[in-house]
């Protein structure tokens, strides 16, 4: 257990949700949004060293705009320890409905990076109608900094898509060299309905 009266920084990890709206926030916007939140929580975080001091905070991998999340996290630094239940406590009254802090815990300060703690994403899409067949390409070809690369599905497809009427649940692995946006992979599948809604509601 993390003692609390030692002179160290306090790693504290959250997970909020991304709905509505908001959904359709960049990645940056959601950081600033946060910030906000945690100012206003009165936390007690750390600021970085420099010329240009900034908030100890780090998030996980971004999502695309238009996808939301059940799941999302950060990373909070702080110079003193605050029980989880108390933070999370003050971060849900500062809190808009949409982004929601649901839970914190302490987590150690040689654990993984929030952009690279969980490679794995379920995400579950909502059509206007049944799906019907849902034709998977084999290669899809993205613009990656001006250049095409063509990546292949299998190789970033967890698992093969669960289809059950309307609803459609697939897991996405997360690479080194890249990845593969469920937007994306959508954009080029083959089905019989039109995407309402794609949300991340899980991550290992």
């Amino acid at each position: 257990m993390t003692d609390p009266n030692a002179r160290q920084l306090f790693r504290l990890r959250s997970t909020y949700i991304e709905t509505g709206r908001l959904a359709m926030l960049s990645h940056l916007e959601v950081a600033h949004t946060l910030e906000r939140t945690v100012r206003r929580a009165g936390l007690p975080f750390a600021v970085s060293q420099g010329f240009s001091p900034h908030m100890k905070i780090a998030f996980g991998a971004a999502l695309p705009v238009g996808v939301g999340s059940t799941c999302e996290i950060f990373d909070l630094q702080l110079v003193e320890y605050v029980a989880p239940e108390i933070a999370l406590e003050a971060l849900r009254a500062a809190s808009v409905r949409d982004l929601m802090v649901q839970e914190c815990c302490y987590i150690s300060s040689k654990a993984p990076a929030a952009s690279v703690a969980f490679p794995f994403s379920t995400y579950e899409v909502v059509f206007d109608g049944d799906v019907g067949v849902l034709d998977i390409p084999e290669t899809i070809d993205v613009v990656r900094k001006k250049k095409e690369k063509t990546l292949v599905v299998s190789e970033f497809l967890a698992e093969l898509p669960e289809v059950s009427g309307t609803v459609v649940r697939f897991t996405l692995e997360a690479k080194a060299n890249g990845s593969l946006r469920p937007d994306v992979l959508l954009q080029h599948c083959h089905a019989d309905a039109i995407v309402v809604s794609i949300t991340r509601v899980a991550q290992r």
